[in-house]
């Protein structure tokens, strides 16, 4: 439907934009080989300018090449005209970079600013990254991001990129974020939490602006694809723009028979095409996190020594990557090389990735749920719906003719789901609801497009009310707890530790921990030396658990002199024990703010444990039974406040214990093939009455939990 719109002009060129500075330089004919070196060093500036003008130049045909830069002069009217519009527009248009830099570009933001929301972190870099090089500008500037435990603007930065998350939490200190001209809701179509909030606090602040005579507020709900209708109804019949992409055909090929073992499918369909295709055909690989993803990078570097073929560059990209790693993804390779990208769902919108020919879907996601009746969390590993099949297959079109491998038969991908479950009516609510109440709306009365089960409301302010952040579930007001809840960006549950953690005198310990926790996994079993990095990290392992084995781990990390090659010669993660540093100076400084104290438990890590258990008493399971005559863990069957039986993951460090413990502490329950405790630690049962006697006193009302916990203990 671009016809709709009229073909813009020429656009302006700005000389000396460059942004280079060259020092003036006094010539000396008494010392020559100072004027020699001067020379070099003028030539060298001067070469260094060439190479950014034509970078630059790059940069603007590139745009200039998008579909909404054709349309861009009717667009800016439509956005003059409206103060809330729906614009859809295909993978490819362009309508997240250049619809921010058209409305700066005319100053249309005046003395406010423009934010554009992102569901992912890896997103909302990358593209502000990418913005700032188009406008040619350092990032930080004009153009800047802030993510979770990363804030990099400035008093300048006019164009905003944050996550959805992000933007709730400045909701709390400023329920009109007054600081906005421009609010732009981008990948609505993916309805996150957040998302679908924002939605409703962005809606009302738009209103009471216009109510209050304040700076308006201009709102666009960006999407590749959506149900329209709803947003349409949500928005009181705002006006929907559609933009054409610039897809190419993809042609779909799925297996004849279903595989069991998909990530072994991937691989084998990697060097199968690998062998057949040019090396400038770069391929794009669909799983489901970062531990599948390190493990396949691991297996194709590996198997790729004695294959035939093209070179191969692996490229992860996923949530917790750093930002430089991120950047690899979009660099370009040598001739003769081929790039081959191991993603998660992050890669199936937002992001675009040039000379993608080939996807491989493994046809799965990571999806979290949780019980509403006892307030457990599940991270299920589960097939993703068509709507993101086709976004996935949309991956290879992107630059010529393409084509997707699906990893499943076509019979399977008729019985998917047509579109993904908004998470407000599957996942968790108590960090929402608590960043709702503390900005002063109403949870039970909040507009929503589609508003949540009231029993996840009600659980999710009983969850609250049992952690001490509300008074009561009836009229929730923030008690003094649940507003010091609100200073971390973390969950609800993990403050509370850290918030307990000066009455158990372990706050020094709980930072690092939490940090951790907040982080991806970080040990590395590379397939080829499995043996040898599990006896590696035997040196870290403590007998009470996870917990405290990842706690051996990161204050070993803090102490190493040379951290990379300590991580490399112990297996371990450096990019990941690095983000959990960075992420404990964080939290440090805000514990500094609320006038904390910072102890240490010393060796009474039970008191640590504890600790733990004030924020996780949701994750506890009791042994139920063991199979197999050894008695040890790993047969281990548990069951959790839920009623769900789960035995231990494999990779724990209690799987290999004996006897197996009468309670455990778990950070994740994981549904794959089997429901597994994740990331677990032994405690004593009588300890959970002690830590938290309501939500005790409600399992026993559900005989949920056995009648143990109820024991007196002196411990």
């Amino acid at each position: 439907m671009d016809s709709k719109y009229a073909v813009l002009g020429k656009e302006n060129n700005k000389k000396n934009s460059n942004g280079i500075k060259v020092k003036r330089i006094k010539l000396c004919v008494e010392n020559p080989s100072k004027l020699n070196g001067n020379h070099v060093a003028i030539q060298q500036v001067a070469d260094q300018r060439d190479i950014k003008e034509t970078f630059v130049e790059d940069l603007r045909e590139t745009r200039k090449s998008l579909p909404v830069y054709a349309v861009r002069n009717r667009l800016l009217e439509e956005i003059k005209k409206n103060n809330t519009m729906i614009l859809i527009g295909e993978t490819g248009s362009g309508k997240t970079t250049q619809v921010p830099q058209l409305i700066h570009e005319q100053r249309l933001e005046g003395s406010g600013s423009i934010a554009v929301t992102q569901p992912r972190r890896v997103a909302a870099i990358t593209l502000a990254m990418r913005v700032a090089a188009e406008m040619n500008t350092e990032i930080g500037s004009i153009v800047g991001y802030c993510v979770r435990f990363e804030d990099v603007t400035s008093v300048r930065t006019k164009v905003k990129y944050l996550t959805d998350g992000m933007m709730l939490r400045e909701a709390v200190a400023d329920p009109l974020l007054k600081r906005y001209s421009f609010i732009i809701l981008d990948e609505a179509h993916e309805r996150t939490v957040n998302t679908d909030v924002l939605f409703g606090i962005v809606k009302l602040a738009q209103k009471e602006r216009n109510e209050k005579k304040l700076l308006p507020l201009k709102v666009i709900i960006m999407s590749a694809t959506m149900d329209v209708d709803s947003f349409k109804n949500y928005y009181d019949e705002c006006p929907v723009i559609y933009l054409e992409g610039r897809a190419h055909p993809v042609t779909i090929y799925h297996t004849k028979m279903k595989h069991e073992d998909y990530q072994y499918a991937a691989l084998c369909t990697i060097f199968q095409l690998h062998a057949t295709s040019p090396a400038n055909h770069d391929f794009l690989v669909f799983l489901t996190g970062q531990e599948e993803i390190e493990t396949l990078m691991s297996n194709i570097k590996q198997i790729a020594k004695e294959s035939s073929g093209p070179l191969i560059r692996v490229c992860p990209l996923y949530a917790g990557l750093p930002a430089a790693k991120q950047l690899q993804v979009w660099k370009k390779t040598p001739p003769g090389m081929r790039k081959i990208v191991l993603a998660t769902n992050i890669a199936e919108a937002s992001v675009t990735i040039p000379q993608i020919k080939c996807v491989i879907d493994t046809g799965f996601v990571k999806e979290r749920t949780w019980c509403t009746s006892t307030g457990a969390e599940r991270l299920r590993v589960g097939p993703c719906s068509q709507a993101a099949a086709w976004q996935r297959a949309g991956r290879a079109g992107r630059t010529a003719r393409g084509a997707a491998y699906r990893l499943y038969t076509e019979t399977d991908f008729g019985a998917r789901k047509p579109h993904n479950v908004p998470e407000i009516v599957r996942c968790p609510l108590a960090s929402t609801i608590l960043l709702l109440i503390a900005s002063g709306f109403d949870p039970l009365t909040f507009p929503l497009i589609d508003p949540p089960p009231e029993e996840s409301v009600k659980a999710s302010l009983l969850l609250l009310k049992e952690l001490g952040a509300i008074e009561n579930e009836a009229n929730p007001k923030l008690t003094v707890l649940g507003k010091k809840m609100t200073a971390f960006p973390i969950d609800p549950k993990y403050a509370k530790i850290l918030l307990s953690a000066p009455e158990y005198d372990c706050l020094d310990e709980a930072l690092s921990l939490v940090a951790v926790l907040s982080s991806e996994n970080v040990f590395h079993l590379p397939i080829h030396k499995r043996e040898e990095a599990l006896k590696v990290k035997q040196k870290f392992v403590s007998t009470l658990g996870d917990h405290i084995t990842l706690l051996n781990v990161f204050k070993a990390f803090c102490k190493a002199p040379l951290k990379k090659q300590w991580c490399k010669e112990n297996y371990l993660n450096h990019k990941n024990l690095a983000y959990a540093f960075d992420v404990r100076q964080q939290l440090l400084a805000i514990c500094q703010r609320l006038n904390m104290t910072v102890t240490s438990c010393g060796a009474a890590l039970d008191q640590l444990l504890k600790c733990l258990l004030s924020g996780l008493f949701t994750n506890c399971a009791w042994l139920r039974s063991v199979v197999g005559g050894a008695g040890g863990a790993g047969g281990a069957r548990y069951a959790t406040g839920s009623g769900a039986a789960a035995g231990l993951h494999p990779a724990g460090v209690l799987h290999s214990l004996r006897p197996a413990p009468p309670a455990l502490l778990y950070t994740e329950l994981l549904h794959t093939r089997r429901p597994y405790l994740v990331t677990v630690s032994v405690i004593q049962p009588q300890w959970l009455h002690q830590v938290a006697p309501d939500y005790t006193r409600r399992c026993r009302a559900s005989r949920t939990c056995p009648e143990s916990i109820f024991k007196p203990t002196d411990t």
